[in-house]
């Protein structure tokens, strides 16, 4: 079933995917971005920007209703988590109170439907591998509990009203699709920086600890393919056009470490990829890995692209075709 659907912070790297594949499957989309984070290029062609923050209440009202819009996809956030333990202020602005304004938007303009991008950085340090829904959600960082603030919120609110929401929990998005990719000003996410050194745009990269109980001493993540994470919520539109609301981890269900990150990069391009060995960072868990079980019997919602090597190598091409990154 069609939906009109507004997509906020859809100019950035998920949400700019998530744009594209809901027009492809015929939805109506329109984009809000502040553009802090994300860039007009990205917006697929033929989908309207409105350039504006998710804060304010007047502009998301009139969007939602000159667009006709019947559902939300919430991807506009703050996102790094050290900058969230240095600037927590900043942080529960943007992601919770900027937040709780978008949903007060939607109730006067009478839109009862979202789809929350979370985190599965909710759950902080992992008691079991693969993390389902029913781990304890103890944050360790600011970024974290400001995603699971605002899910509380969305809680409390759809008991005391008619909203229903998707909540998506899930760690590390990779890859491209033909158009669009990853072009994050720092890069902070470890397979662009790869691909950066792979290319000779960085000189080299820094592994952080090979002490960790895991089977080559470095860390262990979660990775899913952008074009994947992309149909999950559009699985998640669809599942709240049915009345169905509920909370979901997205993930692969093993991880791959640093160095198999390393050597699929080498593999997919042929290059040699220099890294050098650092101490471990502060906080960094040995293995982060989401069970998406949950979503596949609910969601119905099954990964197209789950080998490590078709991220990279999506990500490689879109690399090569637009080397500086999007036009600013």
């Amino acid at each position: 079933m069609s939906s009109s659907v507004l997509v906020t912070g859809g100019a950035g790297y998920i949400g700019s995917i998530t744009v594209e594949r809901l027009a492809g499957a015929g939805h109506r989309v329109v984009v809000l971005d502040d553009l802090s984070k994300g860039h007009r290029a990205a917006v697929a062609p033929g989908v309207p920007l409105v350039v504006g923050g998710v804060g304010d209440v007047e502009l998301v009202k009139r969007v939602l209703r000159e667009h006709d819009v019947d559902s939300v996809i919430h991807f506009a956030a703050m996102s790094l988590v050290g900058e969230s333990m240095e600037r927590p202020g900043d942080y529960y602005e943007a992601n919770v109170v900027h937040g709780a304004r978008l949903l007060m938007a939607m109730a006067e303009a009478g839109v009862r439907k979202i789809v929350f991008s979370s985190s599965a950085g909710v759950y902080g340090e992992p008691e079991t591998v693969p993390i389902s829904e029913s781990h304890p959600a103890r944050p360790v960082n600011v970024y974290g509990d400001t995603k699971l603030a605002f899910e509380r919120i969305l809680e409390w609110q759809a008991a005391s009203d008619d909203l229903r929401y998707v909540s998506l929990r899930y760690f590390n998005a990779a890859g491209a699709s033909e158009k669009f990719g990853e072009d994050h000003r720092p890069e902070t996410h470890l397979i662009p920086i790869v691909l950066e050194v792979a290319a000779g745009t960085r000189p080299e990269l820094a592994v952080f600890g090979d002490d960790y109980e895991t089977p080559d001493g470095t860390c262990i993540r979660d990775y899913i393919d952008v074009r994947d994470l992309s149909d999950a919520h559009i699985a998640a539109i669809d599942a709240l056009g049915r009345g169905e609301s509920g909370i979901y981890n997205l993930g692969n269900g093993e991880g791959w470490s640093v160095l198999n990150v390393i050597d699929a990069a080498r593999s997919v391009t042929g290059k040699e990829i220099p890294w050098k060995m650092g101490r471990r960072r502060a906080g960094d868990p040995a293995r982060l890995v989401a069970s998406s079980s949950l979503a596949e019997k609910e969601l119905g919602w099954t990964p197209e692209h789950p080998e490590l090597e078709d991220m990279i190598g999506a990500a490689w091409d879109w690399m090569g075709r637009h080397p500086g990154g999007y036009p600013e």
